[in-house]
């Protein structure tokens, strides 16, 4: 099962979403007025990445997170298994005990690896 954990909005998220089936995302939510104009976004809570993780592992999940940057981190080291994808080099020579990956096959070959 994948959850998409993002810092983005729901909004800017739908099209790429509905081309992807519609999976699970959790993310923020823009204030937008009849009129179409964005007053204010709500955030679902404050380092929301970390909690869900810290949430699911609650639940007795085992959770392989994956992301590219500082904003990703503490979600990363919250998970049972963190993998760096795609991050410049000063980020993850930053942060050695992550795996790196750098493509879509790479990044699928190193969940299925821990998955085993």
């Amino acid at each position: 099962q994948v959850l998409i954990l993002s810092d983005t909005f729901e909004q800017f998220a739908a099209p790429l979403m509905r081309q992807l089936g519609w999976p699970t995302l959790l993310c923020h939510e823009l204030e937008v007025e009849k009129s179409g104009r964005i007053s204010g976004y709500k955030l679902r809570l404050p380092d929301q990445k970390r909690r869900a993780v810290e949430a699911l592992r609650g639940l007795n999940y085992d959770t392989v997170a994956a992301g590219d940057s500082h904003n990703d981190l503490a979600m990363l080291q919250a998970a049972n298994h963190g993998i760096l994808f795609r991050p410049t080099d000063a980020f993850a020579a930053a942060n050695p005990n992550f795996p790196v990956t750098r493509d879509h096959k790479a990044l699928r070959r190193e969940i299925e690896k821990l998955l085993v």
